[in-house]
């Protein structure tokens, strides 16, 4: 308990702040936890007038200079992005400082070639906060999971199409109602497209599918997509059959004849309301790992926010800095396994269609014909008839999704096909 550990803060945001006061609140604790103290050598903004919250003396405009200071020991990086923060993490390295990140565009981006120059420099780099918020979900998997083969990895990983999703659910809403109330809520940004178009959660499937099966797995391996086409029918039509509507961001470990392959996407899709997915509400995420030898583990909590993620950031710092203490560098990512990616064509998947169609003898068939000449096989179907019109409720079989794809166009194109009303993935249907 001599010299402290002196830490760098590059933004001073929403975690940021929650950060900085968490640091002074329970600096006691930290210490007595790491075995030296922990200072803030500096806050990097770009505006300090805006934050009169941060003692003047910390406050500086020049990350770079603040970055490779010789008294800074550590670094805390949550301005995101991914310029000027790639940037100022190969500063960091370069200079002998550890960093602890919450930034999961870079990560899904570039985080192979960051953990290289880490490991190059000896030092540690943690980024438990950029996926899932508060919930401890990177470690387990590069940790504690090590010693297992997981199969598969699917998660609620963001909380505003979450929150979205469960109220058009609870009250019937459409999206566009929805989102504005996320939005007065403060649950949706000004902009939400990262969120509701799917950048945000395929960055941190990118992210979970590296860890989980060892291989460099970027946001463009990632197949997305958005919520903004999911109506109030599609979330009806789903709790017909028992299920309920997430945006999930599924990671898979595949085999085919050539070898296993990952299959990583971002997409809406019905799970039955059984499915231990299906109860997460809210803003709130979860993460559902499926391993060979542990069997199902289920990860759940707060995913986004100041202080939940602060606290993912401290829990990182606590590490980095325990190892700094040691003169130690933690364990990096693995990608020895090289697993291609699948693409999304050749990825089995289900679907539940719903079609209005003409009441007349022959419809079914002729539709039931199509869906056979694709190669996808039928589960179940439920037609209504309803005066001259009818509707008819398809769940297929798993098949390739550019079989199913092909299916729904052929579909459009039928003339007994009046529309097709709703078109969802399925997931974990028996």
């Amino acid at each position: 308990m001599t010299a402290p550990l002196r830490v760098a803060l590059l933004g001073c945001g929403t975690v940021g702040s929650a950060v900085l006061r968490l640091l002074d609140e329970q600096a006691d604790d930290l210490a007595a936890r790491i075995g030296r103290p922990v200072e803030v050598a500096g806050v990097a903004v770009r505006r300090p007038d805006r934050h009169p919250e941060v003692p003047a003396h910390l406050l500086t405009t020049d990350a770079q200079a603040l970055v490779t200071r010789d008294d800074v020991d550590l670094v805390v990086e949550v301005i995101g992005g991914i310029e000027p923060a790639r940037t100022l993490m190969l500063a960091a390295f370069a200079a002998g400082k550890s960093v602890v990140s919450a930034n999961k565009a870079l990560l899904a981006d570039d985080g192979v070639a960051l953990h290289a120059a880490a490991a190059e420099a000896g030092v540690d780099l943690y980024y438990e906060a950029a996926v899932a918020g508060a919930i401890p979900m990177l470690r387990p998997l590069r940790e504690s999971l090590a010693g297992d083969q997981l199969r598969r990895v699917v998660g609620i990983v963001n909380g505003t199409t979450n929150y979205i999703l469960s109220r058009m659910a609870e009250t019937g809403a459409g999206f566009a109602e929805a989102l504005a109330e996320a939005t007065d809520l403060g649950y949706a940004e000004a902009d939400p497209t990262a969120d509701v178009d799917g950048f945000d959660a395929a960055a941190k499937a990118a992210i979970l599918a590296s860890l989980a099966f060892h291989t460099a797995v970027t946001a463009s391996d990632v197949y997305r997509e958005g919520i903004s086409a999911v109506t109030a029918l599609d979330v009806a039509r789903a709790a017909e059959i028992g299920c309920t509507v997430k945006l999930l961001a599924i990671c898979e470990r595949v085999a085919n004849g050539a070898g296993d392959s990952v299959a990583v996407r971002v997409h809406p899709a019905m799970i039955p309301t059984t499915h231990p997915l299906a109860a997460v509400g809210g803003s709130f995420n979860a993460v559902f790992v499926e391993a060979e030898a542990a069997g199902e583990l289920m990860f759940y909590g707060r995913g986004a926010g100041g202080e939940p993620t602060a606290s993912a950031v401290l829990g990182d710092l606590v590490a980095v800095a325990r190892n700094r203490v040691a003169g130690v560098a933690g364990p990096g990512i693995t990608t020895y396994a090289e697993l291609p990616a699948r693409p999304i064509a050749e990825t089995p998947t289900r679907y539940h269609v719903s079609l209005d169609v003409a009441d007349k003898p022959g419809v079914l068939a002729t539709v039931a014909q199509e869906f056979a000449r694709q190669g996808v096989s039928i589960a179940t179907v439920r037609q209504d008839g309803h005066g001259d019109a009818a509707t008819l409720v398809i769940v297929t079989h798993s098949a390739p999704d550019a079989a199913l794809s092909a299916t729904i166009t052929a579909l459009r194109e039928m003339p007994a096909v009046r529309g097709v009303t709703s078109v969802l993935r399925v997931e974990g249907l028996s």
